[in-house]
């Protein structure tokens, strides 16, 4: 049975003796898109090294219609903010990419060049305000590769990447965050599609194989170890020759 309390605590014990070990007086970065995972990400720093060395950043790609779900968190917890609008950023890269193609850029180019600067725009608060960033990946996320390789994916330290969806919401609401905020059904932010949608499957799903095993449906589990097995390579490390000297 999964201890929630006896969880938090051990991982906010984690956070701290992380930073003791990586960061002695460092902050705390990371994005805060208005889900489960930055919101419950932003709370165990915060009580784990204190709100005000905790550092939440705003993002939008131009408009993001769900921003005050971010700005809702950061006023809940009471930490530092910025905001730094990637839009223009986005457009002009985009704009070189394709000139250079001399094509439109594939879909899932567009759909990965948002996060990956949106880290870039994290490592620069980071640096510049003694910090270390925040992955705010989940287990569940990681397990099927549902996160973008040096975007949402890269970071310093993983809280959550032990946790599945299911673990991260019963933490979420220990810690007393907004239940809207905890619930939310998480997107993409692109295709008004759920990540469940895009996944063909449920978290509930996801997160009872991999910690039981158990998955009835032949189709839904073939579908995951698919996933998985195609997506290890973004947990693993850069692999590197090794001369023989």
């Amino acid at each position: 049975m999964f201890e929630t309390k006896i969880v938090k605590d051990a991982c906010v014990a984690w956070i701290r003796e992380w930073f003791e070990e990586n960061g002695p007086g460092c902050n705390a970065v990371l994005g805060i898109s208005g889900g489960k995972d930055s919101s419950v990400c932003a709370a165990l720093c915060a009580e784990a090294l204190g709100r005000d060395r905790v550092i939440g950043v705003t993002m939008p790609n131009g408009v993001q219609p769900d921003i005050d779900d971010s700005l809702r968190l950061i006023a809940h917890l009471g930490i530092k903010h910025y905001q730094i609008n990637i839009g223009s950023a986005f457009d002009a890269l985009m704009k070189e990419v394709e000139g250079a193609l001399g094509r439109e850029a594939s879909a899932q180019t567009r759909i990965n060049m948002a996060p990956r600067l949106r880290m870039t725009a994290l490592y620069a608060v980071s640096q510049s305000n003694n910090g270390r960033v925040v992955n705010t990946c989940n287990l569940s996320e990681d397990w099927v590769g549902y996160s973008t390789r040096y975007g949402d994916a890269a970071g310093d330290f993983s809280p959550l990447g032990g946790l599945t969806v299911q673990e991260v919401v019963a933490i979420g609401k220990l810690l007393g965050l907004p239940l809207d905020l905890v619930e939310k059904a998480p997107s993409d932010g692109l295709t008004g599609k759920t990540d469940e949608d895009n996944l063909g499957f449920t978290y509930a799903v996801l997160d009872r194989y991999i910690r039981t095993g158990i998955c009835e449906d032949p189709a839904t589990k073939e579908l995951i170890d698919r996933k998985h097995k195609m997506n290890l390579f973004k947990l693993q490390p850069i692999p590197h020759f090794e001369p023989q000297i």
